[in-house]
């Protein structure tokens, strides 16, 4: 829906909220699609917010906190009383349900489970860390028995009433509930009623174990382009089902907290204008005074070599070029790095090669920089020495930039640290002292100084 539809019908809600038709508000949200209704409800006040949802379809209230960020759906379930948001939550999926009484005080969330109709199933659920394979799955699902036929399997959906995202994949189980095959709709309907599930199924199938990390469980459903991704426990039990908007969903979230910290940032946990000023600027202000301390070690190498930089100024001329050159070569290498990474291009046993590569890159590009350098600083200085240590100084900051920013993704993945941790800012500021290092003993040599 265009932006400027949304407005309108953003203005046409808040002035039926204000003079207290909630009937006609409620009409007016429940006709939008669920993402859309979570950005109009997302604009309004709270206290707009709590008059509205006692009055909605429970079904539209429960899509309006699913498409909600975690912490505001919480904010939000706070204001309701206790039976409007048991409503509620009977209607939301069973992961998602988990997940938003997560984030509630425990007397709320254990006051909402004891109404919930389907408690166990969300109560098996909350236990699971919300970024691992348990915290994803959903305990809604259909698991077909190897000995029921093709016929008896459709009737079964049919009782069912399955959601659509969750009817492509149909698992298979024995009579010990483990899993042993997977089937999809395509089949089911095509094969003769009478055959049976096991001769039709596919029995190398896929799965992981409810501790899984999330990007693990996202590699996977795209390496093999699944739809569905069954967990399952030690014994090989069904435990529940990762669905392809789960997927989407972490894609999402871990590119987000990516960027962000490429920028030197910690993730906002919720959207950036419903975000606090206080609390942006917490997420901010450790990074931004870590690397204002790190940035002394440049000042600590110009107080080093201040007998040299006393003793030939020219040489301070070139110092914003070849950091900031140092600086672009390493936020570009850590970039690329990291992002082959994270698809899955490289991993630590290929540290070598990667630095390799990085080498080979670093000395082509330094070498052209340094042409382009040298003959700059002979228009500037009309100095051969000089202009000479500023070539040979920009290819060495920029072959250690390219080497520098190979590596250091690669160890903190090692180490268990994310490897956007080292790139951009902290990158640059490390660049800065080091280069700053290298062009003063460069030009010690070679201009004796």
């Amino acid at each position: 829906m265009e932006q400027v539809v949304l407005e309108d019908v953003l203005a046409r809600l808040r002035t039926a909220i204000e003079t207290n038709d909630l009937t006609t508000a409620s009409v007016i949200i429940e006709a939008l699609r669920p993402a859309d209704q979570a950005d109009i409800f997302s604009d309004l006040d709270d206290e707009h917010q709590a008059a509205l949802l006692p009055q909605m379809n429970p079904a539209d209230a429960a899509d309006i906190f699913e498409e909600l960020y975690d912490e505001e759906a919480a904010e939000m379930a706070v204001q309701l009383p206790l039976s409007t948001l048991v409503r509620i939550v009977d209607e939301m999926e069973p992961d998602e349900a988990a997940d938003l009484l997560d984030d509630l005080e425990a007397e709320q969330a254990e006051a909402v489970l004891a109404r919930l109709e389907a408690a166990h199933e969300v109560k098996s659920l909350i236990d699971y860390p919300d970024d691992t394979a348990g915290g994803l799955m959903t305990s809604a699902f259909l698991a077909l028995q190897r000995r029921w036929t093709a016929e008896e399997s459709i009737e079964a959906i049919r009782a069912w009433h399955p959601d659509e995202e969750t009817i492509y994949y149909l698992f298979v189980t024995d009579r010990l509930k483990r899993l042993v095959g997977v089937v999809n709709l395509r089949q089911l309907i095509v094969a003769y009623p009478k055959t049976r599930i096991m001769d039709i199924m596919e029995a190398d199938v896929i799965y992981v174990s409810a501790d899984t990390d999330q990007e693990v469980c996202a590699d996977l459903m795209l390496r093999y382009d699944l739809l569905a991704l069954p967990v399952v426990d030690n014994n090989r039990t069904v435990l529940g089902v990762i669905t392809v908007d789960d997927l989407v969903d972490v894609i999402q979230n871990e590119a987000s907290e990516d960027i962000q910290r490429l920028g030197g940032v910690e993730p906002l946990d919720r959207a950036y204008l419903d975000t606090s000023i206080w609390r942006i600027t917490r997420k901010r202000i450790g990074w931004l005074l870590l690397l204002f301390f790190t940035a002394t070690l440049t000042g600590w190498v110009m107080d080093a070599f201040s007998a040299q930089v006393q003793a030939m100024v020219a040489l301070t001329i070139f110092i914003p070029l070849l950091i900031g050159t140092g600086g672009n070569a390493g936020s570009q290498t850590t970039a690329t790095i990291i992002r082959a990474m994270a698809v899955g291009d490289i991993e630590w046993r290929d540290v070598w090669l990667v630095w390799l590569h990085e080498v080979g890159i670093g000395l082509i590009m330094g070498s052209a920089m340094a042409v382009i350098a040298f003959l700059l600083a002979l228009t500037w200085v009309s100095t051969f020495n000089l202009a000479f240590t500023v070539a040979i100084s920009i290819l060495a900051i920029v072959l250690w930039a390219t080497s520098a920013g190979s590596l250091l993704p690669l160890i903190a993945a090692r180490l268990k640290i994310d490897p956007t941790v080292v790139s951009g800012p902290v990158m640059s500021t490390l660049v800065d002292a080091t280069g700053l290092f290298i062009y003063f003993n460069i030009a010690r040599y070679i201009l004796g100084v």
